[in-house]
């Protein structure tokens, strides 16, 4: 700790070097407003160990004081006032001052005024840091609601389909206190093209933050660009985004890539033709019997978007039998874990399944309230460690 001391006693002022000095410390005593000023222009000072009356009269102590106030705001101040000095006090902490100690006359103070101005460093310390997280704060809520601003509300399914989505942000971090809601890279869009196509996009974009939010801002505006009938084509279309992806320059800093889940449904012949490109597979299940299968194998799934140029993803198509549902999500929802755990165990796809089976009956969007409960509930109370994102689609039955 440095400290900057304004004094008016000699003899105690040589007392105090010795008792302030110590360890890591280091101390500089003025007893002279020109030389202490001198001395606080020249570098960074923790704190200010000032007399009430430095350096002679408490008139002169308070206008050193105001001085100090305009010209070194980021140094705190401790006012040191003898008994006889308190009815001066209340100018000070009218104009800013939060610490002080009293002066007895037979120095004994000299022994606690370390630990006073430790105490009182931490004090501005964490006050800063308070302010410090609710400015972070302020920003990722800003970011998260430009990440919102593009999510789709109000969705419409296609005549014998239900169609249910949920977007809920990272809560894991504690800053200040308080726990934050993370600005993350997760993205879900629907629409309908034609009057037989829906479209389902889910995506993740790496990280957290402006960045994040930024490089999925620029693929939904890619992907919104393409004209009706280039929709259905989805190998070709998820080519097409990550070669402009890879190309872009907010998606490439700092290593940064996207997992995408494109499907195409065509509502008339009842078939869902899905892309890859990194991101986890859809699941489909029989809401008769409830049986669960995973569409497709990992040697469907591409390298996901922005990382190489000139990549192929594959292409394809499964049947949607009538009264069955198809579930799209992104993993903060299967990598949902206890936060200190030793032996370390997510949510994961049993999680998933052990929802869908016992939901099976219910409607879309009470089935994925259910997913995102257990999900949380799974890690005690902690929060989920990512933003999470997932779709359910339901062909009704006779549909």
């Amino acid at each position: 700790m440095r400290i900057l001391v304004a004094w008016d006693n000699p003899a105690e002022a040589e007392l105090l070097s010795l008792f302030l000095a110590s360890g890591e410390n280091e101390a500089f005593i003025g007893m002279n407003s020109a030389e202490v000023l001198a001395r606080a222009a020249e570098g960074a000072w923790d704190v200010l160990l000032l007399a009430a009356t430095f350096p002679a009269t408490a008139d002169e102590g308070f206008v050193f004081f105001e001085k100090m106030q305009r010209d070194f705001p980021e140094v705190p101040v401790v006012l040191a006032c003898r008994q006889s000095e308190m009815l001066h006090l209340p100018r000070f902490l009218t104009h800013g001052l939060r610490f002080y100690i009293v002066r007895d006359e037979r120095g004994d103070f000299v022994f606690l005024v370390l630990s006073s101005l430790e105490s009182s460093l931490a004090a501005v310390r964490a006050e800063e840091s308070r302010k410090l997280a609710d400015k972070l704060r302020e920003e990722m809520d800003g970011v998260r609601r430009l990440q919102e601003s593009i999510i789709p509300k109000g969705l419409v399914a296609p005549q014998g389909y239900r169609v249910a989505a949920r977007y809920e942000p990272a809560q894991m971090t504690v800053i200040g206190g308080q726990p934050v809601i993370m600005a993350g890279g997760d993205y879900y869009d629907l629409f309908c093209p034609d009057a037989h196509t829906l479209i389902i996009i889910l995506g993740d974009a790496a990280g957290h933050g402006l960045k994040a939010c930024m490089s999925i801002m620029t693929m939904h505006t890619l992907i919104r660009m393409f004209s009706n009938d280039q929709f259905r084509d989805t190998s070709k279309l998820v080519h097409e985004v990550n070669e402009r992806l890879c190309e872009n320059s907010i998606v490439q800093s700092g290593g940064g890539f996207i997992t995408l889940f494109y499907a195409a449904i065509d509502t008339a012949k009842h078939t869902m033709t899905w892309s890859s490109a990194g991101h986890p597979l859809a699941i489909l299940q029989d809401l008769g019997n409830g049986a669960i299968q995973h569409i497709g194998t990992d040697d469907d799934v591409g390298l996901p978007l922005g990382i190489s140029s000139g990549m192929d993803y594959a292409s394809n198509t499964v049947e949607l039998p009538p009264a069955s549902r198809i579930l799209l999500y992104t993993d903060g929802l299967t990598d949902a874990f206890p936060q200190g755990q030793t032996n370390f165990t997510a949510f994961g796809v049993k999680g998933i399944e052990g929802v869908l089976g016992e939901r099976r009956d219910a409607a879309p969007d009470e089935a994925l309230a259910s997913l995102f409960k257990a999900s949380e509930a799974f890690t005690g109370g902690s929060g989920r460690h990512d933003d999470t994102s997932a779709v359910i689609m339901d062909r009704r039955a006779g549909g």
